[in-house]
């Protein structure tokens, strides 16, 4: 493989072709069904299918056999087959729904308002991660450029990864004979500790959540008849919540929400923080004088990858600061989102949840947990030797720094269904989400420098793996 030639030529492809697509791909508002109910109706999600569908077809890729698949009352998925040198499968994986717009834009910026800034695109769903369909394809492209062999590719793009890939089971059940058995899976929307080498994730943590509600009252009662005799709900949802955390450290306190974290796991993190030092942290938003909840770059590092952590991401019962009355509210309502270890059984740790939350209720009062979701996280199998030497080559021949592998602290319910699925499989989750690239949140973009350097290293592991599979078949 001539790496130059190959760079040179992705980097053409990204700033001709897939730069402007992406361009015309953030301005279509085409949120995951779990965010607008009516994506049928509105036609986005078409709108993005036939986009994506007809660059693909432009690129004259040999071999390549494409499918726009649809179950009724499911989003579309594009299914892509590439023959190969050899029938041993690659595949790869990405995702075109979207997040919605969330607040907090910077001026000049929108989550449809596709703006370039220097190395950077910022918009909804550039990173997260409508560049992964155009990467993998790319990275096809350019070995048979240089008529580099490859193994048979297979490429997958679904439209409900933001909502829990409720619909792609489904999929993989309907398409499994023209599947295969991979031996190889790449997916392109996972995170990367910094812009500076290729990072590759070892494990995925899982997602529990629901809405507690505390609810003391038939009806809202003035605060100066009622207060000091009837219990506060927001009081009590404080009780509750602290059986489950501790409020000084946010320690999750029940031990049934922990593994034991295996030992390669560990060391991989402490090179990782080696790596990135206060970047750990220091790549978050946070205001001055800030401080994260421990300054151990390692154990940052496992909180973020093999530890539970609560988050509270919504309420209701609580009115707005402007029609906020003197008045004894009669309920409160969180919305908890709860990230668990890789390993830990994502329905048992609902239901221990739900108890723990439920049970034995401070003054009688009402109080009811209705959970949403329960996935389990995963985590990668042993990284074989051919792809452990693979990755490195292909971050030092790109990156000219070596390969990094780290825990990621979100879920990817794909990931954990392909495993069960494909328990021999070889992985490679890589992806974009940087420091300060913000998926989900305002002001996300895409580092345009990493995708293409990352769209080389692609090529060069389907390489390496057709290479693999040719020496010992010879």
């Amino acid at each position: 493989m001539k790496t130059l030639k190959l760079q040179s030529f992705c980097d053409q492809i990204w700033e001709k072709s897939i730069i402007p697509e992406l361009v015309n791909y953030i301005r279509i508002p085409n949120k995951s069904p779990a965010f607008d109910p009516d994506w049928q109706q509105n036609g986005y999600m078409d709108e993005v299918v036939a986009q994506f569908v007809s660059w693909c077809e432009s690129q004259e890729i040999q071999g390549m056999q494409l499918d726009i698949v649809r179950l009724p009352e499911r989003t579309p998925l594009i299914y892509m087959e590439i023959s190969g040198n050899i029938d041993n499968t690659v595949l790869l994986y990405g995702h075109l729904d979207k997040q919605p717009e969330m607040s907090g834009w910077r001026d000049g910026l929108g989550p449809w308002e596709p703006v370039l800034d220097g190395d950077k695109l910022y918009g909804r769903g550039g990173a997260d991660d409508g560049y992964a369909m155009f990467s993998s394809l790319l990275a096809i492209k350019a070995l048979q450029e240089q008529s580099i062999p490859h193994g048979r590719c297979v490429i997958i793009i679904e439209a409900c990864e933001e909502s829990g890939s409720y619909d792609l089971p489904f999929y993989i059940d309907h398409l499994s004979e023209r599947i295969g058995t991979p031996e190889l899976i790449v997916c392109l929307d996972s995170g990367c500790g910094n812009y500076d080498q290729l990072w590759s994730t070892t494990s995925l943590r899982g997602l529990i959540g629901g809405t507690l509600k505390v609810a003391v009252l038939n009806e809202g009662i003035h605060s100066g008849d009622a207060s000091g005799i009837v219990p506060s709900s927001f009081r009590i949802i404080r009780q509750l919540l602290d059986r489950l955390e501790d409020p000084a450290t946010g320690q999750i306190l029940d031990d049934e929400f922990y593994v034991d974290v295996p030992a390669k796991r560990i060391k991989q993190a402490q090179r990782a923080a080696g790596m990135m030092g206060d970047d750990v942290f220091k790549r978050f938003p946070m205001k001055d004088n800030m401080q994260p909840v421990n300054n151990d770059p390692v154990e940052l590092i496992l909180n973020r990858s093999w530890r539970p952590a609560l988050s509270y991401i919504g309420t209701d019962g609580l009115p707005s600061i402007e029609s906020a009355g003197n008045v004894l509210r009669p309920s409160t309502s969180i919305k908890l989102s709860m990230r668990l270890p890789p390993t830990c059984d994502a329905e048992l740790a609902s239901k221990k949840l739900e108890t723990l939350l439920t049970s034995n209720p401070p003054y009688g009062a009402e109080v009811t947990f209705t959970p949403d979701w329960a996935a389990s996280g995963w985590m990668a199998p042993e990284v074989a030797p051919w792809l452990e030497q693979a990755l490195d080559d292909a971050s030092m021949n790109y990156f000219d720094k070596p390969a990094v592998h780290m825990g990621e602290g979100w879920s990817i319910p794909f990931m954990g269904m392909l495993g069960e699925k494909f328990p021999e499989a070889q992985f490679l989750i890589t992806g974009v989400l940087g420091p300060g690239s913000n998926a989900h949140g305002p002001n996300e973009f895409l580092h345009i420098p990493t995708a293409k350097k990352l769209t080389c290293c692609v090529a060069e592991v389907i390489a390496k793996h057709y290479r693999h599979n040719h020496y010992y078949s010879n």
